[in-house]
């Protein structure tokens, strides 16, 4: 073949490549296929074995859910009328005179001995021993002498008399002691002139020892905390009707006394300005008590116009406990009532925010099965003078 033939075919050969390569192809790599060819579908991955769950059970098979049956509180209605619309009339509101008045007939009430603040102390509540009672009240000859007096008192029927303090804390108890101790540490800031008014008092120290004697009692019954602490707040909750009593002209003693606490507070509200919890809070400052004890009684006192939502949880019971006990020792002190039926909670607008955290709160659920129960009822009523003491010996 002659050179000129072999070009001619190397040429041709060479452009039959060139038109080839130009050519689009059916389907290049990263490019979607066009529309006349759908997909090739990509085989599934074999899924991975894995354990097989149980089947469903069929709703009908289920067993029903437990139903948790709850009492709900009782139904306590709306707060009434006389109750909403009393205006409780703290000592911020009062003007400067009025303020500066009260003040004055405040500091004249004697103080008591310097001996009851360290009984108030906060290290003397929580941590003293019947031996450190003993030697304060004995460091008081006058009260030591009453604390006697009382442990040999018909009421704990002893055979044969008590004659030192050691031994009566060991009999009564240190929680016992210490409220007998605070009565008479009081008593000697609260001495009245008068008859009129010396009757009030007899009846106001009354209901504070029963008062005193219920907080013990049903603290324990509900496995409250500081007992102790408890009845002597309950003792203090009485210094503002103490000083009340002695501000207030001893004819209208008796009227005042027999009210309701509700009826009470407007009285004493309308003729000194503050009622008998605020007065009482004012004086405990002035003996320089401890702001916190100062104001437990004094939150205690107004569970009267205080609905239980408004209270710390945490705090509740003891202020319930504390303001019944102050209740209930008043109204077995002033009315003549069987033991049984005084220690009822009542239905009064002065026990409404009572009895709703009564049912609030599941620490005071027991509350009402503890009133009634025969220890505590026979112990009010030899208190009363409603039974005879049986002898003891000591």
């Amino acid at each position: 073949m002659s050179p000129l033939l072999l070009w001619l075919a190397a040429v041709l050969v060479l452009a039959l490549a060139w038109w080839w390569w130009r050519k689009p192809p059916a389907h290049r790599p990263g490019e979607a296929p066009p529309p006349s060819a759908p997909p090739k579908a990509r085989p599934e991955a074999t899924p991975r074995q894995t354990p097989s769950a149980p089947p469903p059970v069929p709703p009908s098979t289920l067993p029903p859910a437990p139903v948790v049956v709850t009492s709900p509180p009782p139904a306590l209605g709306p707060v009434p009328p006389e109750l909403a619309s009393f205006q409780w009339r703290p000592e911020a509101v009062l003007d400067s005179d009025r303020r500066q008045a009260l003040e004055t007939a405040v500091r004249g009430i004697p103080r008591p001995p310097r001996s009851m603040q360290q009984l108030l102390s906060p290290e003397f509540l929580t941590r003293a021993s019947s031996t450190e009672l003993s030697e304060l009240v004995m460091g008081e000859p006058l009260i030591a002498a009453k604390v006697l007096a009382k442990v040999n008192s018909p009421y704990y029927g002893l055979r044969q008399p008590v004659t030192g303090i050691g031994q009566a804390v060991t009999f009564l108890g240190i929680n016992t002691v210490r409220s007998i101790c605070l009565q008479y540490m009081l008593a000697d800031a609260f001495k009245p002139t008068l008859a009129e008014a010396q009757k009030a008092f007899d009846s106001i120290w009354q209901a504070s020892g029963l008062a005193s004697e219920l907080a013990v009692r049903l603290g324990k019954a509900l496995n409250l905390p500081d007992q102790s602490a408890l009845a002597t707040q309950v003792v203090l909750g009485f210094v503002g009707q103490l000083a009340t009593a002695s501000l207030i002209p001893a004819a209208g003693l008796p009227a005042w006394l027999h009210r309701d606490r509700l009826a009470r507070a407007r009285l004493e509200q309308d003729l000194l300005g503050l009622n008998a919890v605020e007065i009482g809070g004012m004086l405990m400052r002035s003996w320089e008590l401890p702001n916190a004890l100062v104001n437990d009684v004094s939150d205690m006192g107004r569970l009267l116009i205080t609905p239980p939502l408004a209270i710390q949880p945490a705090r509740l019971a003891r202020i319930a406990l504390g303001y019944l006990c102050v209740r209930l020792g008043e109204r077995l002190a002033l009315e003549p009532l069987p033991v049984e039926q005084a220690l009822g909670l009542g239905d009064g607008p002065d026990t409404h925010h009572l009895r709703a955290a009564i049912a609030q709160d599941p620490v005071l659920a027991g509350l009402p099965a503890a009133l009634q129960a025969p220890d505590l009822v026979a112990a009010m009523r030899l208190a009363t003078g409603q039974a005879t003491p049986p002898a003891v010996d000591a």
